[in-house]
């Protein structure tokens, strides 16, 4: 063979391998946050997102865009502990794909709080996790922890890349130990401090920073705010008002400024707090970075601006 003939055989080869391994490296995830840590530890992946911040991930439409991406797919990485579970069987049935059974769960990677052992869903039970609240990337220092163990499955899975795969890592996880001490020194008057919520979604994030919940304005966690219920949240926060009220990115805050305004109308001026529930669909690491400073910041404003009147 000549050894132009040559060269062009080789240039096709390196080409079909690289083609290869591009297409391997397709990664579906279940939220905004663990596609963050994937395009931060395997940057160039395709990286597929199942929810943004707008919606509530406990209840989502099994689309046919989502069976297609999940189809292609060689990771799946997921939240677990029930948060998924009314959509992602769904999708694993009707996409077939035996790389997607077995998905990385953040959930067992670290310890949850509020477990709920033999607890069982029922329609009037709102959201139950039996294995407690999932909504565990608000607390940086569990994050960190599902970084660590979904390094180890990107490298198992992408060999090739290993060795970038734990250098990455290591560079994220230096920076980012390095904020969460910076985080906590700042968010050091936020301790004891007591807000009204809407669901358990920033439940570590209160846990984390020493913040006590006050209230919650879902009468069972995922059913909707009632005014009976309302109006019992109302009375008690009366007595002892929060700093803030806080929902989340993808909740209707209209029951929230109800309740703002009646305690207004109390002589207590209470803010109202919309936070992002997570980061958007393309983020990376420096999303996440932004995302934690711009929740420590709302909060202390909040804790700041707190106005109490007799």
């Amino acid at each position: 063979m000549p050894s132009s003939l040559r060269r062009a055989a080789a240039a096709l080869l390196l080409a079909a391998l690289a083609a290869a391994t591009a297409q391997a490296q397709t990664v579906f995830a279940c939220e905004p946050e663990w596609a963050a840590l994937v395009r931060t530890l395997l940057p160039g992946a395709r990286v597929f997102v199942a929810t943004h911040a707008g919606q509530d991930p406990h209840h989502i439409e099994a689309r046919p865009s989502l069976i297609a991406q999940m189809r292609a797919a060689d990771m799946v990485v997921c939240t677990g502990a029930e948060l998924e579970s009314g959509w992602l069987p769904v999708l694993q049935q009707r996409a077939g794909n035996p790389r997607a059974r077995h998905p990385f769960f953040a959930a067992d990677q670290v310890e949850l709080i509020d477990a709920q052992p033999g607890a069982l869903a029922t329609p009037w039970s709102g959201d139950v996790h039996a294995h407690g609240n999932p909504h565990l990337h608000a607390d940086p220092r569990r994050l960190a922890a599902v970084a660590a163990a979904l390094a180890q499955w990107l490298a198992a899975d992408f060999p090739a890349r290993a060795a970038e795969i734990t250098q990455r890592h290591a560079a994220f996880a230096t920076r980012w130990q390095a904020a969460v001490v910076d985080w906590e020194r700042r968010a050091a008057p936020l301790r004891g401090v007591r807000v009204a919520v809407q669901h358990t979604g920033f439940g570590y994030l209160w846990h984390w920073l020493g913040m006590a919940q006050a209230a919650d304005l879902e009468p069972r966690p995922g059913l909707a705010p009632t005014p009976g219920h309302l109006n019992q949240v109302r009375d008690a926060l009366r007595r002892a008002p929060p700093a803030a009220i806080v929902v989340a990115s993808y909740q209707d805050p209209r029951p929230a400024r109800w309740l703002a305004a009646q305690l207004a109308a109390g002589g207590a001026a209470v803010p109202l707090l919309v936070l992002p529930a997570t980061v958007a669909e393309d983020a990376d690491a420096e999303a996440l970075l932004a995302w934690f400073s711009g929740l420590v910041d709302a909060l202390l404003e909040a804790q700041r601006g707190a106005v109490r009147r007799p």
